[in-house]
């Protein structure tokens, strides 16, 4: 199966799963990204100060983006899941015309000529940030870095499995309902489970 192959089966997967649950389940599961949401807005103020203008102009206007070529973005099956729980019906009708009829380019599938698709970028692509733009955002001082660290590490606490993290919920959370996906990385990863085994979540 193809990159938007794989794409497109799971985001019907997780829209059937959330139109079968209902509105309530929707909410349980926004509910339980609240802390997530909240550190994604903090990333989005950082990133509005320090890198958007200098991105802007220097990979989107001249198409030459490192972090946005075609078939090149990882997406973990929760990332899914947060984005389509707050989308509307309208912004995940975007998201799968454009899988659905893909731009004949080297860029990612989900970048449209206004930018990105997604309401909330994959954790992966929001954290991506190349050298140039580094030294352009924290060549002039120390702080904007340590903010940068400290992001960071708050990310790495939604993902990274040596503790219970959302990413493992919202799996499991599917996973009881019967739902399999080959996205579910915290669930197929050899990686991945082995961290969990060694911090005796196995």
């Amino acid at each position: 199966m193809d990159y938007r192959d794989e794409q497109l089966q799971n985001q019907r997967i997780i829209q059937a799963y959330l139109h079968s649950r209902g509105e309530a389940e929707v909410a349980s599961i926004r509910n339980l990204c609240d802390d997530y949401l909240n550190f994604r807005e903090d990333v989005a103020r950082f990133q509005a100060r320090y890198l958007a203008s200098y991105c802007h102009a220097a990979c989107f206007q001249q198409q030459r983006s490192d972090c946005c070529n075609k078939d090149g973005i990882i997406t973990f099956f929760a990332d899914l899941v947060v984005n389509a729980v707050v989308s509307s019906p309208r912004e995940m009708d975007a998201i799968m015309e454009c899988l659905q009829h893909p731009r004949n380019d080297m860029k990612c599938i989900y970048l449209g000529t206004q930018g990105c698709h997604w309401c909330i970028k994959p954790i992966v692509c929001e954290m991506f940030v190349c050298e140039n733009a580094k030294q352009n955002a924290f060549g002039g001082g120390s702080e904007a870095s340590e903010t940068w660290r400290g992001l960071e590490k708050r990310a790495l606490s939604f993902r990274w499995p040596d503790r219970v993290v959302l990413f493992d919920e919202i799996e499991s959370r599917f996973l009881a309902a019967g739902v399999r996906s080959s996205l579910m990385y915290l669930h197929n990863s050899p990686g991945l489970i082995r961290i969990k085994k060694k911090a005796g979540l196995l």
